[in-house]
């Protein structure tokens, strides 16, 4: 393997794609050097630290193919709920939750979570940034939202300098609800996804693999079950759709600056709201 010593020697090398995984307060600064040598970049999520990182740069402007690493689209079982979703399933859907939370010091066990990118502000850490997947599958499966209110708060156990705990509502434009919870604090790992439909209720256990339809009358069917996936198998899953993206007959590659955008724009919403105590508009981002 090939060490170099900074990005523009890197660059010297005309690689055929670059990904960035930089803290996320370089993610911009990395990938608008890259895209200006024409060489096409996967970023880590999130796409930035705050939308206004964005003045400083103009990625749209590069004709080299760009994503944003959710890698949680790549899941089979994403994918079958928002199949499940976009075809009516259980109807017109009037509330929706997702909740992710772990003890941070149990992600990494052989380090000090304390110094990881995850626990330091000026490294963009924080429960809001780091957990943002939700936001993206969230985005991803109902469009884009009009207001929010968040709460965003430390509860201190940590001893870190970033917020542990975010709650938000967000709503959709026809007047739809989504609950959103993300926590660095829950000793026992959760991640689950649920949508209440006017035909029945879709629930998505992330750690079990599992997606449960219910139906009126109360029906129960278990549509995918799959607790030996490789977690792995959605990492390769993403690079390779990002690869075939960048061929000129290939599919564009999902998780796009537009969606990354979209995250950020709710990210911005969610941390206004908090600092007003009021709903916050979405504002569009070009």
């Amino acid at each position: 393997m090939d060490v170099f010593p900074d990005l523009a020697t890197a660059i010297s090398g005309n690689p055929d794609f670059a990904i960035v995984a930089s803290p996320t307060p370089y993610h911009l600064r990395n990938s608008d050097e890259l895209l200006a040598a024409n060489v096409p970049v996967l970023v880590e999520k999130p796409l930035c630290a705050s939308v206004a990182e964005l003045k400083n740069t103009d990625l749209a402007r590069h004709s080299a193919g760009f994503g944003v690493a959710y890698n949680l689209r790549f899941m089979p079982a994403a994918k079958l709920v928002k199949t499940l979703l976009d075809e009516g399933a259980i109807g017109a859907v009037s509330t929706a939750f997702a909740e992710v939370g772990q003890y941070l010091p149990d992600w990494r066990p052989d380090s000090d979570y304390r110094a990881g990118v995850s626990a330091r502000k000026e490294l963009g850490g924080g429960a809001l940034l780091e957990l943002s997947h939700e936001l993206d599958y969230l985005s991803w499966f109902f469009g884009p939202f009009s207001r929010v209110l968040g709460v965003i708060r430390s509860t201190g156990c940590l001893d870190i300098d970033v917020e542990d705990n975010v709650d938000a509502l967000l709503e959709r434009p026809g007047g739809g609800l989504v609950h959103v919870h993300l926590d660095f604090i829950q000793r026992q790992a959760s991640r689950r996804f649920k949508a209440v439909g006017e035909l029945g209720t879709i629930e998505w256990d992330l750690i079990a693999n599992e997606v449960t339809l219910f139906r009126p009358g109360g029906s129960t069917e278990t549509v995918y079950a799959d607790p030996a996936y490789d977690r792995n198998r959605m990492y390769i899953d993403q690079m390779q759709a990002f690869i075939d993206s960048l061929d000129a007959d290939g599919e564009p590659f999902e998780s796009s600056l537009a969606s990354g955008l979209n995250v950020m724009t709710l990210v911005e919403a969610i941390r206004a709201s908090s600092e007003q105590s009021a709903w916050a508009d979405v504002e569009k981002v070009s």
